[in-house]
């Protein structure tokens, strides 16, 4: 049978139509959507499922319409999304399957996976028996895996919308899919959330969306809209769905907009003239510009080329207007068209407007109303040292390719980081002295060795800098902070080293910073005869170490293991660095040293020595740490 019939004037093309009648049968059987249709997206896309969401809303349906999302290999088991003012949580799925027993009633199946994967999930939907409708947004999906698609779905009795589809609007406040219909403004504008009487059928997806604003400003809107895709072939044709709408009594007025390329108006021909659709047809084809452009160009769409002048838009909508629908002069005029055939249905009587009714409202987005400058709210963090909002980072205030160009040294970063300011050169180079003089000491140090047991009992590398890292306290790392603050306290108070160590005594409080386990006068800690030279031939002034040698010469007239340790260097250093330098006010340096910036720099310093460690261990494959008995003592009665 020749599907592809057309005025005696028009040039027929090959009769390979692809609609059959058990196929049109098929489609007058059933509508496709409802307010009761459920849908199981395939492949997450949070834009369309807010979209459609906040359709539903707007509608005033009591339930979303989407009731899972099936996201193979996703991290979270939910998607978080907004019905209305309220967050609502959509389950995720790893499999059709397991989405479909979960939601047994869901009908509708939206695909918007790659075209190299939506063949394989598309089928199995179309073998799903609860669902009835598969839609595919995706693009360039190969010919023949569509042509497969097609029999399997005619086999089970499916409808294919797409491939390349934008979707479709099913009685309008029933169910809308993906971005079909625009905005939600241009929902509300078009009235599209209450049924018309306009069926729509096209093969552009973003014309659809213009259409159906034209029909809103022409008739009393659309009753459906479906785009069947703008690939070269198509899962349904635009004839199958003229005949559908024949079959719906809410559609009075049909209105099709097809494409230059392709035969599928010469299928809406056929069924116009055999008598299939008797209500009032009204369409354009676009692209009459075509015969100015060179054939085979691709512009737009797959389906936007012309191999012979019968696929060009001229031709097609010569062969529609001679088969009896009512075709415009121009696109331009398209409009008045569709108005002319809705007044006439007015006026004698055959249509009636259904009654408005006002929609939900939908909360605005708070970044979309925050744009718009109509909402305002307090920053929950205020941030002075780093902004990443441009292309990017800058550490107060100074981008990080012109620092390198600057070839500036890691102290320097610390600087811009925890002062906001850059500092001297000397004051620099004495962070990364601090960094380097003390980013290890050795594996039976407790921070060391909390993280070589942390390490052996095979936890990973942040767990066991960690460990190494809350082991630093006023006992271990966190003694500089009390150097400074003690130090900084008795140079402010005009002490003496003396009076300063008789005060100390008289309290029954030990002197931060003095004082070694190991080391003394005459084994020193030659880290601090490093930082202590380096003070001496590079700071301008060192009043603070002056005062902490002459407190350690007093100390060590007790004992001679009472020496200034490498807490009190770094601790004496840190208030001269301050000291010395234009960069900190008097008030800026009490602040420092009362929000206790030391034990952050001996933590960063000795980070870099615990990862070795943990590194270590797990390099020599070291089994589980336990401590052995002759190193405990077991006591079972303490005398007090």
């Amino acid at each position: 049978m020749d599907l592809f019939l057309s005025a005696s004037s028009t040039p027929s093309p090959s009769p390979s139509g692809r609609m059959q009648q058990q196929q049109i049968a098929s489609m007058n059987r059933t509508r496709l959507l409802s307010c009761n249709s459920k849908a199981i997206l395939y492949h997450l896309k949070p834009h369309p499922i807010q979209r459609m969401l906040d359709f539903d809303f707007v509608c005033r349906k009591d339930q979303p319409s989407i009731v899972g999302i099936v996201h193979p290999g996703a991290r979270s088991s939910a998607h978080k999304v907004f019905f209305g003012a309220t967050e609502i949580l959509i389950p995720i799925y790893d499999s059709i399957s397991e989405a479909v027993m979960a939601n047994p009633t869901a009908d509708v199946f939206i695909n918007f996976t790659s075209h190299r994967t939506v063949y394989k999930s598309s089928l199995v939907a179309l073998n799903t028996q609860s669902i009835r409708v598969v839609i595919i947004v995706t693009e360039g999906v190969p010919e023949n895996d569509v042509r497969r698609l097609i029999v399997t779905a005619n086999r089970n009795g499916k409808t294919i919308i797409g491939p390349g589809t934008v979707g479709a609007i099913q009685e309008p406040g029933a169910f809308k899919v993906g971005d079909t219909g625009g905005t939600i403004d241009n929902i509300l504008q078009c009235k599209m959330y209450r049924p018309g009487s306009v069926g729509l059928v096209t093969k552009s997806s973003g014309l659809a969306n213009e259409m159906c604003n034209l029909i809103a400003k022409t008739t009393d809107g659309i009753y459906e809209c479906v785009s069947v895709g703008s690939d070269i072939y198509t899962g349904s044709t635009m004839a199958e769905h003229i005949v559908r709408f024949e079959a719906i009594e809410e559609v009075k007025i049909i209105v099709v907009l097809g494409e230059v390329g392709g035969y599928d108006e010469y299928e809406i021909c056929h069924v116009v003239k055999e008598g299939l659709v008797k209500k009032p047809v009204v369409a354009w084809v676009i692209g009459t510009c075509a015969k100015y452009i060179p054939a085979q160009t691709h512009l737009f769409h797959t389906v936007f080329r012309t191999t012979t002048d019968v696929e060009s838009a001229v031709i097609k909508n010569r062969a529609l207007a001679e088969a009896g629908v009512q075709v415009p002069n121009s696109f331009a005029d398209l409009g008045e068209t569709i108005s002319t055939v809705y007044r006439q249905l007015l006026d004698s009587g055959r249509l009636f407007p259904a009654p408005d009714f006002p929609p939900a409202c939908v909360p605005q987005g708070y970044f979309q109303a925050n744009k718009a400058g109509f909402v305002r709210r307090s920053t929950g963090i205020i941030s002075t040292i780093c902004d990443d909002r441009g292309d990017e980072p800058s550490y107060s205030g100074i981008p990080i390719s012109e620092l390198i160009q600057q070839d500036v040294k890691i102290g320097d970063i610390i600087a811009l980081l925890w002062f906001k300011r850059r500092i001297a050169s000397y004051a620099s180079r004495f962070l990364e002295l601090v960094l380097i003089l003390c980013a290890d000491h050795g594996p039976c140090v407790s921070a060391a060795h909390s993280t070589i047991v942390t390490s052996r009992a095979g936890k990973d590398l942040m767990s066991c800098l960690c460990a190494g890292l809350l082991s630093i306290g006023p006992r271990f790392g966190g003694a500089s902070d009390d150097v400074a603050r003690c130090f900084y306290h008795a140079v402010e108070s005009g002490l003496s080293p003396e009076a300063f160590v008789e005060k100390m005594r008289h309290d029954g409080a030990l002197i931060p910073g003095i004082g070694h386990h190991i080391k003394s006068i005459h084994v020193p800690d030659k880290r601090v005869s490093i930082l202590t030279r380096y003070a001496l031939d590079n700071f301008p002034v060192h009043m603070y170490l002056n005062f902490a040698l002459e407190v350690e010469r007093c100390t060590l007239q007790k004992a001679n293991n009472l020496i200034l340790n490498v807490d009190g260097v770094v601790g004496v250093l840190f208030l001269d660095m301050m000291d010395s330098s234009p960069a900190f006010t008097k008030r800026e340096m009490k602040e420092i040293v009362e929000l206790g910036y030391l034990t952050g720099l001996f933590a960063l310093s000795r980070s870099i020595g615990l990862i070795g460690h943990a590194l270590d261990q797990k390099r020599l494959k070291q089994p589980i740490y336990r401590h052995p008995y002759d190193d405990v003592m077991f006591a079972q009665q303490c005398l007090l």
